[in-house]
C-alpha cells in the first residue's frame, strides 16, 4: 500500500508554536522533507528540529534558483517548474514504497508557503493531510500586540512583490493589510504606503517570533535593512486615535457612482475611509459603510451650497471632509457647488480634491452595450436652474449635429412635461425608430434598463432615477441569437 503524505505547518518561527497535530504527523513518518536555498540551511527544519529522529530519512528540496538569474531555457518559471515536478516524483517514489511522508512548511502549508507545489501534484494520488500552522499574519499580529482586524474592517493580504500602482489601489481600497514578501520589495512597498496616505499607520515585523525578532515604525525602517521574513502590517483602526482637529483639514469631493459599493474606486474607498466627517445627501451617504469615529452629516437633495459651505468650514477647523456625491462628482453634481464657494475669500487656504467617479450615462451605456461609442453630448433636462429656453436651444444643437445624447434629471414628481417636450424636438431631427435606452437604477436593487424607438419614449415611465440614452443617425439597435439586445453606435461616421 502506499504511504500517506503530510504537509506540516510549523508556525512561525517559534518551536513552541507547533501545534500537537503537527508534532503527532512528524512522528508518524517515515521520510522528513524540506525546502532550502542552495546554502542547504532551512528554516522549517530548524524550527522542528528536535522531533526529527535519526532513522528518518530526510529529503532535502533544494530550489534551483531563488533571486538570482538562471540559464534555463524556460527562465525561471520553467526551471522552477522543472524543480517542483522533480521533488515531487522523489517524494511519491518514497510514497510508493509505502512509506509517510512529511513536507515541513514554514507557517501554515497552503498560505504562500512552497508545500502547495507538491499537494497540488500528489494530493489526487496519494491519501493527504494538511497541518494548519500559524501563519506569520497572527504571529506579526501578536508581536505587535494590537488588534489586527475588529467588527466588520477588511483584511487584505498582499505579496510585496505585486507592482507599485496595484499596491496603492489596494492598500487605498482596504480597512486592514498585511504586506507579505518584503526584502527587496521593500522600497516599492513604502512607496506604495506613502501613495496610499496609509504610512503613518504602518508597521514593521521582523522574523516574529524568531530570533533576530525586530518591530518598528515602518516609516524608520532602513530599506537596506529588509530581510525576507518580515512583514508591513496596517492594524485595526477600530478605537486607534483620531485626532477631532488638525492643524490643516481637507475637503474631498468623492463619487460613489450611479449605486453600492461595487462601483467605488480604490481612490474613493481610501478617501472615505480616511476621512473625520461625511457630508451628502442621505441617499448617497447610506452607500458608504459606516466606521467607528465617523461622523455623518445628511441633508436634502436640495441644498448643496449650505452642505458645501458646511463641509469647507468642517475642514477649516481642521478636520477631514469627504463630500460624497452619486455617479461622479463633477457631472451635475456636488464638485461644482464645492468649489463654487471654496472659491471665496475665506476658504481660499482649504485644500480641496475631487475624486472621479462612475458617471450614470456610462453605467447606463455598458449594461446596453455601447451606444456612446462615438460623440455624444450630456445635457440635463431640469429646468430647475436654468431656462427650458436654454434646455430646448442645446437639444436642438446637438440634435442637429446628430450627437448621441445622454440626458440627465429627466423627469421628477414636479417636473413630468420636459420628456415629452424634449421627445418631440428630437423627432424633428431623429428618425421614428431611433434606439433609446431608458435607464433607471442602474447597479440597484430596482435597476431596469430598456431599448425602445424614440417615438414609443413614454414619459410616464421616467423619473429622477432614470437617464436617457438618445442614439444618433448611426446608433444601432441589434438582437443577437440569444435573444439580447444590445444598443452601440459605430466608431466610424460615414463621409459627407
Amino acid at each position: 500500500m502506499s504511504g500517506k503524505l503530510y504537509g506540516v505547518g510549523l508556525g512561525p518561527g517559534d518551536p513552541s508554536l507547533m501545534t500537537v497535530r503537527a508534532v503527532e504527523a512528524i512522528a508518524e513518518a517515515d521520510v522528513i522533507a524540506y525546502h532550502s536555498a542552495r546554502h542547504g540551511r532551512s528554516i522549517a527544519r530548524s524550527i522542528a528540529a528536535k522531533h526529527i529522529r535519526a532513522d528518518h530519512i530526510e529529503e532535502r528540496l533544494v530550489y534551483p534558483v531563488t533571486t538570482e538569474t538562471t540559464d534555463h531555457p524556460g527562465g525561471y518559471k520553467g526551471a522552477m517548474e522543472e524543480f517542483y515536478a522533480e521533488a515531487s516524483a522523489r517524494l511519491a517514489a518514497h510514497l510508493d514504497a509505502g512509506r509517510t511522508v512529511a513536507v515541513l512548511a514554514e507557517g501554515d502549508p497552503l498560505f504562500y508557503g512552497s508545500y502547495m507545489h507538491m499537494h497540488k501534484r500528489l494530493v489526487d494520488r496519494y491519501d493527504t493531510e494538511v497541518v494548519p500552522g500559524v501563519t506569520s499574519v497572527s504571529a506579526a499580529a501578536a508581536r505587535l500586540g494590537t488588534p489586527l482586524a475588529e467588527g466588520e474592517e477588511v483584511l487584505t493580504i498582499l505579496p510585496g512583490t505585486l507592482p507599485e500602482e496595484e499596491l496603492t489601489a489596494r492598500l487605498a481600497a482596504t480597512d486592514v493589510a498585511v504586506v507579505m514578501k518584503l526584502g527587496r520589495t521593500f522600497t516599492k512597498v513604502r512607496g506604495a504606503l506613502e501613495s496610499s496616505g496609509r504610512l503613518g499607520e504602518a508597521r514593521y515585523v521582523e522574523r516574529a517570533t524568531m530570533a533576530g525578532e525586530r518591530l518598528a515604525e515602518l516609516a524608520d525602517v532602513d530599506p537596506e535593512s529588509v530581510p525576507y521574513f518580515s512583514v508591513a502590517v496596517l492594524p485595526s483602526q477600530v478605537d486607534a486615535e483620531r485626532p477631532d482637529v488638525r492643524e490643516r483639514g481637507e475637503v474631498v469631493v468623492v463619487g460613489t457612482g450611479p449605486a453600492g459599493p461595487l462601483w467605488l474606486t480604490p481612490e474613493t474607498r481610501g478617501a472615505l475611509a480616511a476621512a473625520d466627517d461625511l457630508v451628502g445627501y442621505t441617499t448617497y451617504l447610506d452607500r458608504v459603510p459606516r466606521r467607528p469615529g465617523q461622523v455623518r452629516h445628511g441633508s436634502d437633495n436640495r441644498v448643496e451650497s449650505e452642505r458645501a459651505e458646511f463641509a469647507l468650514d468642517l475642514a477649516r477647523r481642521g478636520r477631514r471632509v469627504a463630500v460624497v456625491s452619486g455617479g461622479d462628482p463633477g457631472v451635475f453634481a456636488m464638485a461644482t457647488a464645492v468649489l463654487e464657494v471654496a472659491s471665496q475669500k475665506e476658504y481660499a487656504d482649504v485644500p480641496v480634491r475631487v475624486l472621479p467617479g462612475v458617471t450614470a450615462a456610462s453605467a447606463a451605456a455598458a449594461r446596453a452595450g455601447a451606444p456612446l461609442g462615438h460623440d455624444y453630448a450630456t445635457i440635463s433636462l431640469s429646468d430647475r436652474l436654468k431656462p427650458w429656453e436654454v434646455v430646448e436651444e442645446r437639444l436642438r444643437a446637438a440634435a442637429s449635429a446628430d450627437l448621441v445624447l445622454a440626458l440627465y434629471n429627466p423627469g421628477s414628481r414636479s417636473r413630468t412635461w420636459q420628456v415629452g417636450k424634449a421627445r418631440e424636438l428630437l423627432l424633428e431631427h431623429r428618425a421614428p425608430d431611433t434606439p433609446v435606452v431608458v435607464a433607471r437604477d442602474v447597479g440597484g436593487s430596482g435597476e431596469r434598463v430598456r431599448i425602445v424607438r424614440l417615438t414609443d419614449l413614454d414619459p410616464a415611465e421616467v423619473d429622477m432615477r432614470t437617464i436617457l440614452l438618445v442614439g444618433s443617425s448611426q446608433t444601432r439597435a441589434v438582437r443577437r441569437g440569444d435573444g439580447e439586445e444590445f444598443v452601440w453606435t459605430p466608431r466610424r461616421y460615414p463621409e459627407a
